[in-house]
């Protein structure tokens, strides 16, 4: 079992630390998120020795953009040497990012800064969804061929026998892209041999229907600082309290998370050829269409969804989900509070 503390900020809060070492001593698997400028050399140890085993610290680009984006000169400086005090202190690292038109054509270039400046052993690229404070910036999202694109790069990045790195994306759309490479129409690159393609085929299709699709509800689920649980940070959804019901009766009954485990009735992503290995984004669905089962506009399959929210963007139908006036839908969801 693992446990991921996120926030906001999780070494804002002062009693972090204790929190962290009594989760390790419950052996659970403990991995931190966090933005990296309260991290010192000693911190960093401090960490370590409570028993976190994993830390991903988000660069939203290089410094100009990303302490643009995040509203707060020297951010970037900040985080690039908490980074660099977690490798020191031997604790295995990741580096986050979010795409978006923002910082898009800086991704490159941020590849090989993580490996070869800042020496972690794995690079995130996180899907945007549009939720909370991200609805301002919708207009930044990509469209399905930039993230197809994208998803192309890193893939080929990640098969690189020449990297040390690590290149993943959170998008459920990066298993297709690795089982099209592994099944598909493609020749292998430079970065594959004949052999290490045939064996990738034997691995590729059992992998991705494992660990492919959207995890939401399927492989985790999120926790409230109140115990409320959602299926997932990115969707504003009470399934239930921990501090009312045990974690395994939610995760075993909620009517929510069954939906959202159902990709057969799907709309759009329900009817794609790769739904068991992708399903879309559940929380940008909810996000752009107020509904869990509704379609991930994201890719070229659900190029039409795409065009929907583009063209019509004056229906409410397509207009982003607005958290303070839900329709009747999410009044049945509400049903399981």
């Amino acid at each position: 079992m693992a446990i991921s503390f996120s926030g906001g900020e999780p070494l804002a809060r002062k009693d972090f630390l204790e929190v962290a070492k009594y989760a390790a001593d419950k052996e659970f698997y403990v991995s931190v998120a966090s933005n990296g400028t309260l991290i010192t050399k000693t911190v960093a140890q401090k960490m370590r020795e409570a028993g976190v085993q994993y830390v991903e610290i988000s660069l939203d680009g290089f410094e100009e953009t990303h302490d643009e984006f995040r509203g707060m000169p020297g951010s970037w400086k900040r985080a690039v040497e908490g980074i660099k005090n977690y490798v020191e202190v031997g604790l295995d690292t990741g580096v986050a990012t979010t795409a978006t038109h923002y910082n898009l054509k800086e991704i490159p270039k941020l590849v090989e800064f993580v490996e070869n400046e800042l020496h972690v052993k794995r690079f995130i690229v996180f899907n945007f969804i549009p939720v909370n404070r991200g609805k301002e910036i919708a207009d930044q999202d990509l469209t399905p061929k930039e993230r197809e694109e994208l998803l192309d790069f890193l893939y080929s990045k990640l098969i690189d026998s020449n990297r040390k790195l690590d290149v993943f994306s959170t998008a459920p759309q990066y298993a297709v892209t690795s089982y099209k490479f592994a099944f598909g129409p493609m020749v292998a690159t430079h970065f594959m041999n004949r052999d290490a393609l045939e064996m990738l085929k034997g691995r590729t299709k059992s992998l991705t229907e494992f660990i492919g699709r959207c995890g939401a509800g399927r492989l985790y689920c999120g926790m409230e600082p109140n115990g409320d649980i959602v299926p997932c940070v990115f969707i504003p959804v009470k399934v239930g309290n921990i501090r009312e019901q045990s974690l395994v009766k939610i995760w075993r009954e909620s009517t929510v998370l069954k939906q959202i485990r159902n990709r057969d009735v799907f709309k759009g992503c329900g009817e794609c050829q790769y739904k068991h290995i992708c399903g879309g984004c559940r929380a940008r669905a909810y996000a752009y269409f107020n509904d869990l089962q509704g379609p991930d506009p994201g890719c070229s399959f659900n190029q039409k969804y795409w065009e929907k929210i583009v063209n019509s963007s004056e229906q409410s139908e397509f207009k982003i989900a607005s958290l303070k006036s839900l329709p009747g839908e999410y009044e049945l969801l509400k049903g399981e509070d």
